[in-house]
């Protein structure tokens, strides 16, 4: 009797430890050991100053023995800061992250290391790299935006082809300036003789070409013209804070992604896989949630869950950085950015 007992006092015990124990607990308890004596983690990010923040503070609070140290840049210069200090002899950072094109340049660079992180049995494949050079942190979904008075239901373009419908000719549609990733996610889903016909299609729609997408998402808001290609979180957003406007995902979405990666010469290697697995855990993602971003774990739902689910989508492939360049040159040809 005494036996069975203990046993179901011990099983109550684990059911009832908050998430974040269990999730943590998956890293090796080695690495932990190690990380707890480096005592540091550094973190290049361009993620917004007051939610990179919440996030060190976050860590330090359940590893109250490692310091975090917090860098924050746009992504340019993030890239161009890991570079200079490379070709200096200087690797500062532990983990860095920013956006999709750090990941060929810094491999090419030998600044990254591989670490498979045991967070990817909660992550798509299409989200990390299979042999551990990077990681999706949150993804950025593209969607069309659209003014619900002025667009109704039964006429909202469900497909890429919709677009190119005669009644959405003449600055009916706004585009980024820079929507270059738009491009080169669609190369990668139809090929680069289907992608750039449409696009050149699309332009031939005389769309609204300017930058800024909070901006022109408002301005949909505002009536100035009924659809936008923006960021589905963006208008999101805007419909939460009661502006006539709602999204549709045109399939495939292209998604755009903030990638994590491992210094090759971290000066605290496992406080760095420390950190990177926090970051990818429950607790880590679940706090994305707070700073209106979509994470990429399966049980961690995004607000609202349509953000990231029931569509098609192409994921930002780094590999396809290597056409980058030759891409935006096509991309301004097209809209007549340049």
């Amino acid at each position: 009797m005494k036996t069975r007992t203990v046993v179901l006092l011990v099983s109550l015990f684990f059911l009832l430890q908050p998430t974040f124990s269990w999730s943590q607990t998956r890293t090796d308890p080695k690495i932990i050991e190690a990380a707890k004596k480096e005592g540091e983690v550094v973190w290049y990010t361009s993620m917004a100053l007051d939610q990179s923040k919440v996030v060190v503070d976050r860590f330090q609070k359940n590893y109250p023995s490692i310091k975090p140290t917090l860098f924050r840049s746009s992504g340019g210069p993030l890239m161009n800061k890991v570079l200079t200090e490379a070709r200096a002899g200087r690797y500062a950072f532990d983990v860095v992250g920013g956006r999709g094109e750090m990941i060929v340049a810094f491999k090419e660079k030998g600044l990254v290391a591989v670490y498979r992180s045991p967070e990817t049995s909660m992550i798509d494949p299409d989200l990390y790299d299979k042999d551990g050079y990077w990681y999706v942190y949150y993804v950025v979904p593209n969607a069309l935006g659209y003014n619900t008075k002025l667009v109704k239901k039964e006429e909202l373009p469900k497909t890429y082809e919709d677009l190119l419908l005669p009644k959405w000719k003449g600055k009916k549609i706004s585009i980024d300036e820079s929507a270059y990733l738009l491009l080169q996610g669609l190369i990668s889903a139809w090929g680069r003789e289907a992608a750039v016909g449409y696009m050149k299609k699309l332009a031939a729609q005389d769309p609204v070409v300017s930058r800024g997408n909070t901006e022109r998402v408002t301005f949909v808001g505002a009536g100035e013209y009924p659809l936008v290609i923006a960021y589905a979180h963006t208008v999101e957003r805007e419909k939460f804070k009661g502006a006539p406007v709602d999204w549709v995902a045109l399939e495939p979405a292209i998604v755009e992604i903030d990638p994590l990666m491992i210094g090759s010469k971290a000066p605290n290697p496992n406080a760095a896989r420390l950190f990177l697995d926090y970051l990818l855990s429950k607790e880590g993602q679940e706090m994305l949630l707070e700073f209106q971003r979509i994470p990429v774990r399966k049980d961690v739902e995004p607000k609202p869950a349509r953000l990231f689910r029931g569509y098609q989508r192409i994921v930002e492939r780094p590999d396809d950085y290597k056409y980058f360049a030759e891409n935006v040159k096509l991309f301004q040809e097209i809209f007549k950015t340049r």
